[in-house]
């Protein structure tokens, strides 16, 4: 099964995604853990996009649609995967239909506010990369990682003037696609406002 998942930032797409992948034995296929790996490894693409990604605006449509569009057509995707963060536009949606035909899309939805709150309370190893969460996700050690023992921080784009730029951009740009994939019957909605486990049981029982 082809699964998009689609919301705002900080509504748990990522964390229902995972828990999904190992449930479906499809891949996860993230936009913005892919995103911020090539911002790491100081590709041309990643150069690129650290600027805009700082401020909480997208990155151009051409950029990211070729490196789905790259990342479908490898083997593990023959049985299905996960799409999320992606797309954001009618524009990406329909490129990615050129190549690849969506089964499911879940519409996970919550209130700016539990959103900028949710995204205040993330942090993410400097070293790994893991994200915790103060809330649901705590390390061991404050500020230390549990993984690699690096040090924690909060990314630009989660403090919360860029989470409400973030949401802005969502609102002008992606919620366009909530009708556009419900004209084609292919859209489920669910609360995201929950725990991440209720939040996942709603994903889960959205895609049976």
């Amino acid at each position: 099964m082809n699964i998009v998942l689609i919301g705002p930032p900080g509504i748990g797409k990522g964390t229902a995604a995972v828990k999904l992948s190992k449930k479906l034995n499809i891949p996860h296929i993230a936009t913005g853990d892919m995103l911020r790996e090539n911002v790491a490894n100081k590709t041309e693409l990643g150069i690129k996009a650290k600027s805009l990604m700082d401020k909480g605006a997208l990155v151009p449509d051409d950029l990211v649609i070729g490196m789905i569009k790259e990342r479908l057509q490898r083997d593990d995707c023959k049985n299905g995967f996960i799409l999320d963060g992606f797309p954001r536009t009618i524009n990406q949606a329909e490129e990615i239909a050129k190549v690849v035909k969506t089964d499911r899309v879940v519409n996970i939805q919550a209130s700016d506010d539990v959103i900028v709150d949710r995204l205040s309370k993330r942090k993410v190893c400097e070293q790994c990369g893991f994200t915790y969460h103060l809330e649901y996700i705590k390390p061991n050690r404050e500020g230390i990682c549990d993984k690699c023992s690096g040090m924690l921080y909060q990314r630009e784009d989660d403090k919360p003037e860029a989470v409400k730029e973030r949401l802005k951009v969502y609102k002008e740009k992606t919620e366009p696609l909530i009708n556009y994939y419900k004209e084609k019957g292919l859209i489920v909605a669910v609360d995201g406002s929950g725990t991440p486990e209720e939040e996942f049981e709603l994903v889960l029982k959205a895609v049976s």
